[in-house]
This record gives structure tokens, sequence and C-alpha cells, in this order.
């Protein structure tokens, strides 16, 4: 029997089942085997949409990145205020998949954001030799705080390890002066950033 003219799969619910199976795997147990097992289907259906495990881990650090809750972009008002709200949906759409985080090192999908990039650009009151900085600032911010937020969620640790209050006085006092959450200190980052620009 030939291969059927259409696939019987789409590559929006391969990449959602390997999503699930990265989700509890990890990116060393994902294989397109048990990708095709969790769809009902043989491996080789799933090269229909996709060359091979690279370019499906490629689609899911995309999906990752679109499948952020974006709140409603304004023309008018603060931009500040509104750029953190986007950075916080993205952490946010990172850290359901903590597992996945790690692709966003390797196939960090920054094409996509090209129009977004031009949107912002354009609203930025401040000089424009700074304006890629902010862009830069806050993608640094939110992916670094996004990554060691899953690593402590996939390890079961806490972001600030355990240590000797003798041992380090000053570290001490700043935490205990902190008692924010990660998320809390995550907008309170960057508040301080984008209002120092």
């Amino acid at each position: 029997m030939g291969r059927p003219s259409k696939p019987i799969i789409s590559k929006e619910l391969v990449v959602r089942a390997a999503l699930e199976v990265l989700d509890d795997e990890g990116i060393e147990g994902l294989t397109v085997q048990l990708v095709a097992r969790k769809l009902g289907v043989k491996a080789p259906s799933l090269y229909y949409h996709f060359k091979g495990k690279s370019e499906m881990l490629e689609e899911i650090a995309r999906t990752i990145q679109v499948e952020a809750i974006i709140p409603n972009l304004r023309d008018q008002g603060n931009w500040r205020d509104q750029l953190i709200e986007l950075a916080v949906a993205v952490r946010a759409s990172i850290l359901r998949h903590p597992k996945a985080a790690p692709l966003l090192l390797q196939f960090f999908p920054r094409h996509l954001m090209l129009k977004y990039y031009d949107f912002w650009v354009n609203r930025y009151d401040i000089p424009a030799e700074r304006k890629i900085l902010v862009i830069e600032g806050v993608e640094k911010l939110t992916y670094g705080s996004a990554l060691i937020g899953a690593m402590s969620r996939v390890t079961g640790t806490t972001p600030m390890p355990e240590f000797d209050e003798a041992q380090y006085p000053h570290l001490a006092e700043a935490v205990k002066a902190n008692p924010m959450s990660d998320d809390q200190a995550f907008v309170e980052t960057l508040k301080v950033f984008l209002y120092a620009c």
C-alpha cells in the first residue's frame, strides 16, 4: 500500500505531542518513536512534516515562544509597563515547559520577533543609540530568568541555593531584606532596568 496523499496527522499535532513527551521525558528522552507512539502512528509518518529530530526541536522552541499569552499591545500608554507585561508573558510560557527551556538556547527564534522589535523600538522615547540596549537587556533578563527558573523546577531546587549565613553575611542580609517571590523579583528587576534607561 502506498503513502497516503494527505498526511493523517498535522504538523501542529506532532509538535504538541512532541512537547508533551518532552515535558515528561526531557530533551534526552524525546525520540521520534515516542512521539509517533503518542500519536498512534509509525515513526516514518512524522518525516512527512520534519526531516529529523533537530527540525522538530526547532519547531518546539518556536511554539513555546509564540504560545505566550501576549497582552494587548497598544500604541499609547506607558511603553515600559507594557514591555514588562510582554516579558512576563514570554517567561511564563517558557516556564510552562521547564524541560524544554534549554531548547531556546540552541534554537532561539529571534527571526520571529523582528516585527515586535520594530513595533517597540518606534515606541521608545529614548535616544536611538540606547534602543537596541533595551531590546537586548529585556531579552537577556527574560530568558535568563526563565532558564534559571526552569532549571530550578526540573531539579526541585531553589534558585538561590542554601548557604552558610556566617560565611556569606552580606548575601544573607540581601536575601533576608528581599522577601519577593521569583515572579515578583523578575518584575522588579525589569522595572529597575527599564526605568534607568
